[in-house]
């Protein structure tokens, strides 16, 4: 683990149980999602004729309590601890590249939060692109996390998101910085898509050893969100936005992940800015490998829990 503020890397071998899912992501396909724009425009059309559910498991019900409001057009789902005052606050947005709705996973740390934490969750079901774009999305995620703010109550406000979820949670903090100067206690980021021109020179590199990503389809998924926006424009690319007076950051990140240079440019440049950050990158890890049944997925949960139990 490294201490906050300094930038490092955990160069423990990975587990067994985590090389053996990476090479069944591998051998699975599951990349193919993402080959091509075309693969991706596909899987947006599908959505469109058949939208998936993003309703929460019926399971989580049992050990949360569970609410859920319109805001704009966005369902919001609000799970907290039964029966006992919520140690703290968490806005979650999830991952999916924009174009896929929550998923088992997404509510797995939902229910992680809730139950280990004793946080209260605040789940957004955002628009998804192409109909939803940054130029409607950020300001609205940027309400949500400034009504939590000022909702005070015990503990902090813990701002997290995973891939696409973790560069809407940026753009979102930016905005409210710009608005009105608040930010959360701790903005928590794991493998964070941050630059979607996916323009970074060693993102080739990485690629081949990624089971889950590929650049061709995650670009065309950026430009549906970007919509009318240019790529660099930080609502749709918060690398590109400013980092002075942001919250400090805990980043998750795999030697395996495509996304990973924008976890390393992002801790470069935060701490640039001023802002304390704590890099967690585990070698020869996935995208997303904190959401993963895998012993180095667990350990990372289990910090994001103390970072949320200690919010303040």
């Amino acid at each position: 683990m490294t201490s906050p503020g300094v930038v490092g890397e955990e160069k423990d071998v990975p587990s067994l149980r985590s090389r053996a899912l990476s090479a069944a992501l591998m051998a699975s396909g599951r990349r193919r999602r993402w080959s091509s724009a075309e693969a991706v425009r596909e899987v947006v059309a599908a959505s469109a004729r058949r939208p998936a559910s993003h309703l929460p498991p019926r399971a989580l019900g049992r050990v949360a309590e569970l609410s859920r409001t319109i805001v704009g057009a966005w369902p919001v789902y609000d799970a907290a601890p039964l029966g006992v005052e919520p140690t703290a606050r968490v806005l979650y947005l999830h991952g999916g590249g924009f174009i896929h709705e929550l998923r088992r996973q997404h509510w797995s740390l939902v229910r992680t939060l809730v139950t280990e934490a004793g946080a209260q969750c605040v789940v957004p079901a955002y628009t998804l692109a192409p109909r939803g774009t940054a130029d409607r999305t950020v300001p609205v995620a940027a309400d949500l996390l400034s009504g939590l703010i000022e909702s005070g109550g015990a503990g902090g406000t813990v701002l997290v998101g995973d891939s696409a979820g973790a560069g809407l949670a940026l753009a979102a903090a930016q905005r409210l910085r710009e608005r009105t100067g608040a930010q959360p206690s701790r903005i928590v980021l794991i493998s964070p898509w941050l630059d979607v021109s996916m323009s970074h020179p060693g993102q080739a590199a990485i690629e081949a050893r990624d089971p889950m990503l590929a650049r061709a389809g995650l670009l065309e998924a950026g430009r549906l969100y970007a919509g009318t926006l240019s790529a660099a424009d930080p609502r749709v690319s918060p690398l590109h936005g400013d980092f002075e007076g942001l919250a400090p950051m805990t980043v998750f990140t795999g030697t395996r992940d495509v996304l990973g240079t924008d976890a390393r440019e992002l801790v470069n440049r935060a701490r640039a800015a001023g802002v304390e950050v704590d890099l967690h990158e585990a070698e020869g890890l996935p995208h997303v490998y904190p959401l993963l049944p895998v012993p180095e997925g667990r350990e990372a949960r289990r910090r994001l829990v103390d970072l949320v139990r200690t919010a303040a």
